[in-house]
Formats: C-alpha cells, sequence, structure tokens
C-alpha cells in the first residue's frame, strides 16, 4: 500500500464553544494545492465510545433519546464521551450503566473508526458487552431522558426498523455495529 501524498499543513479555531468548536484545516493535496476545510471538534473530550450490549436472556439493548441538532428522537446502542480522562473501557461500562441501568463485568474493543470523516474529527471505539445484567436503575445526566429498549437478537433486524416513525430516527450505525458484534462472537466462539 502507498504512504498518502495528502498532508495537514495547518490548523485555526474558527469558532470554540462549551462543548464544540470549528476549525479551518490547510492540507496539501497529493496535486500539491493546498485546501482550506472546515471541520468540527468536540472541546473537553479524549475519545467517544459506543456500547453493542448483548443481556443474559439473549436480548440486544438499544436506547431512545431526543437529539436537538435532528429535532427528532434517535435509537441508538448506548454510547457516550470520555470527558473525565478516563480508559475508554471504563467509559464504555460507565455509559452503558448510566444511559440503561445494565452493568458489564467486561468490554471487549470490537472497533475503531471515524463517525462523519468530512465534516467532523470524532473517532468512535466500540466495545461488544456479553451478558449484562440489570441493576434496575439508570443513573442519567440531568438533561438526559433515555427509554430503554430489549429486542430480542434473532428478532433483531425486524423489530428494529419497526421502531421509526415520523419522531424517531434509527441510527445507521446500528445495523453495522450489530453485525460486527455477531461476527466478533461468532469468530471467538470457534476459537473456543
Amino acid at each position: 500500500m502507498e504512504s498518502r501524498v495528502s498532508r495537514i499543513i495547518s490548523y485555526r479555531t474558527l469558532w470554540e464553544g462549551r462543548f464544540l468548536r470549528t476549525v479551518e484545516i490547510t492540507f496539501k493535496n497529493g496535486k500539491g494545492n493546498l485546501i482550506p476545510w472546515e471541520s468540527v471538534q468536540r472541546v473537553g473530550t479524549k475519545g467517544i465510545v459506543a456500547v453493542v450490549p448483548f443481556t443474559v436472556h439473549s436480548e440486544v439493548l438499544l436506547i431512545r433519546q431526543f437529539r436537538p441538532p435532528v429535532d427528532r428522537y434517535v435509537i441508538e446502542f448506548p454510547a457516550g464521551l470520555n470527558d473525565k480522562d478516563e480508559p475508554l473501557e471504563e467509559v464504555a461500562k460507565r455509559e452503558l450503566l448510566e444511559e440503561t441501568g445494565f452493568v458489564a463485568e467486561e468490554v471487549i474493543k470490537i472497533a475503531e473508526g471515524p463517525l462523519s470523516p468530512g465534516s467532523s474529527t470524532e473517532i468512535l471505539t466500540v466495545y461488544l458487552a456479553r451478558d449484562v445484567r440489570d441493576t434496575g436503575r439508570q443513573r442519567l445526566d440531568d438533561v438526559e431522558e433515555i427509554e430503554v429498549i430489549k429486542i430480542p437478537e434473532e428478532e433483531f433486524y425486524e423489530r428494529l426498523f419497526d421502531l421509526e416513525d415520523e419522531e424517531t430516527y434509527i441510527d445507521l450505525k446500528i445495523p453495522g455495529l450489530f453485525e460486527i458484534a455477531r461476527r466478533f462472537e461468532f469468530e471467538h466462539k470457534k476459537e473456543i
């Protein structure tokens, strides 16, 4: 594989708020042209995680919460920011417990990559959580209102898209992350 020929020349902050900043990135492309590019960055975070949780009863956990940028509710996997400078595995466990009330003894990294590489610097790290157990108590932040949704694993696709309506989007990452988690489980069981 050839090494990339494009490279970043400079970064310049255009605006910064409490949680986000916009940055102009100047890069030189393979033709030698200098290109300005606008991007969004998170402020005060060191990573973003998502968790694909499977319960002890072979259910997949999802959450439904209102997302102001899209003015709708969104069905998602539990997720959150590393805003406390913790190891990402601990962030995944914490966010799972806070958002769903379910606890995972162990989480396993299964994927990492950009969320919206044309506009954001965010890199998502995804964890599989097996055999999660209900503690009976969500630990939501003051601004969060999260509904926990359980779908039997064998009915996942049939039931997932039934959750979408004029008030609710389905996060398009869900099917791909679900498949990555299932493939990881399949490969892991073959090794045992």
